[in-house]
């Protein structure tokens, strides 16, 4: 009888095992709002909402001594502060608040990064370093600017180099006026990229260009040479190009490789707006609400994806076009560099929407 009950009392004890098992399987499977966003099959870091924080923001502007102007919202005029406030929020998990002493201590201390592309890198290199800055107020920093594109920021005391080197095609042109060539199948200024541990891509708005704004006269592609051809298309031979060119030059073991999403612009408020018109970027004082942009996903970035999923060597996407979609306030408008001469709806304010893009590079790297 006692054996019996003994029995039963050890395939009991095997199902309530069982039954915790599973349901912690279930948990990091499905995930939870206080889980790591470190699984990325229970949750997408990148799909989510804007939510209010009084906590916000992660920095103040009038503490960082080398925010460019364009940027600089508030001492250029801004008067409402809401857009300073909010915080992105992944559906199912939070992220880590970004952490500028372990991002120097743990991660970078000895470590080159590179943001290498257009002026929305430039964006994003300037929020990485404010951040930095502001948790480390009282340490040594060097930056310096070249002619030639190459920022340079650095921490001595960490050894850490965050850089940014101007680069709007990453393909090659070559040439003066009227005889500048866009070359689709070349890239020559890799042997730069070659010096860093850590690099971010971006590529896209420089590609919209026309007429006097447009840096090239002729497009080779192969064996062809033409005037011009649709610049998605062109995109998307230069992006294969950069895919190619990482494949046969990064050995994933000593540089991890990301690409920022391709940063949307507010010129269009019938982009958001059911209600149609002509509006843009100028007067908008919100985000859009929830987790659904009503033009739909930007074609660029879908480009982008189509591309990376060709790659050998392992590059992720950091896929901010949706979540920054949804920031039609975070521009800096007339608050900008042009004022109300040229208002800025494609740029953003610092501090802003690209301090989540950086606190989203930081949960990668750390939390990966």
């Amino acid at each position: 009888m006692m054996r019996g009950v003994a029995s039963t009392g050890v395939v009991t004890l095997m199902v309530m095992v069982l039954v915790m098992l599973n349901q912690l399987e279930s948990a990091i499977v499905n995930g939870s709002p206080s889980s790591s966003p470190s699984n990325k099959t229970s949750c997408n870091i990148y799909r989510g909402s804007w939510v209010y924080d009084k906590s916000y923001p992660l920095y103040d502007s009038a503490t960082c001594p080398f925010i460019e102007r364009q940027f600089n919202c508030k001492p250029n005029g801004r008067p409402d502060s809401n857009y300073l406030k909010y915080r992105w929020q992944p559906s199912g998990c939070n992220l880590p608040r970004f952490n500028g002493s372990d991002f120097l201590g743990r991660k970078m201390k000895g470590k080159k990064l590179m943001f290498v592309g257009d002026s929305l890198s430039l964006n994003q290199w300037q929020s990485l370093t404010c951040l930095l800055h502001n948790s480390a107020p009282n340490a040594n920093f060097t930056i310096t600017r070249s002619p030639s594109g190459l920022s340079i920021f650095s921490f001595p005391a960490y050894n850490s180099t965050i850089m940014f080197s101007r680069n709007a095609f990453l393909v090659d042109i070559v040439g003066a006026p009227p005889k500048r060539v866009m070359k689709l199948d070349s890239i020559s200024s890799g042997s730069l990229w070659k010096t860093a541990d850590i690099l971010i891509f971006n590529s896209w708005h420089w590609w919209l260009h026309t007429d006097r704004k447009q840096p090239w006269d002729t497009i080779v592609s192969g064996n062809v040479t033409v005037r011009d051809m649709d610049r998605l298309v062109a995109y998307e031979k230069a992006m294969t190009t950069w895919a190619k060119w990482i494949d046969q030059n990064i050995d994933p073991s000593k540089t991890k490789v990301f690409f920022q999403g391709v940063s949307p612009d507010h010129t269009h408020s019938s982009d958001w707006s059911k209600s149609g018109g002509k509006g843009s970027c100028i007067g908008e004082t919100k985000p859009v609400m929830g987790s659904d942009y009503l033009a739909g996903p930007h074609p660029a970035e879908m480009v982008v994806a189509k591309v990376i999923k060709t790659m050998k060597k392992p590059a992720r996407l950091m896929d901010v076009t949706l979540m920054s979609q949804l920031r039609k306030d975070g521009h800096p408008s007339v608050y900008g560099f042009g004022g109300h001469r040229v208002p800025d709806c494609s740029h953003w304010c610092l501090a802003g929407v690209p301090d989540s893009w950086n606190q989203l590079l930081y949960s990668e790297l750390f939390h990966s």
